[in-house]
C-alpha cells in the first residue's frame, strides 16, 4: 500500500486539492483521506473505484500495480 499512499497523495496535491476539498469533490469523508495519506488505514474496493474514476486513472495505476 506504500505506492498508493505516495500516488493518491500525488494525484491531490497535483490538483491542487486539499483533503476537504478532494473529500467534498468525491464524496469520500476527510478523515478517511487522511488516515490513507498516512498509512494509517487501508480503503475498501469501493473507495479506490471512486478515487481512480475521479482523477481518471486505473485502479491498478492507484494502487501501484502499473508497469
Amino acid at each position: 500500500m506504500e505506492k498508493f499512499i505516495e500516488r493518491i497523495k500525488e494525484l491531490r496535491i497535483d490538483r491542487g486539492l486539499s483533503q476537504a476539498e478532494l473529500a467534498k469533490e468525491t464524496g469520500l469523508s476527510q478523515s478517511a483521506i487522511a488516515y490513507w495519506e498516512t498509512g494509517q488505514r487501508i480503503p475498501n474496493a469501493q473507495a479506490i473505484i471512486i478515487l481512480s474514476r475521479y482523477f481518471k486513472v486505473t485502479t491498478d495505476y492507484i494502487l501501484g500495480e502499473d508497469s
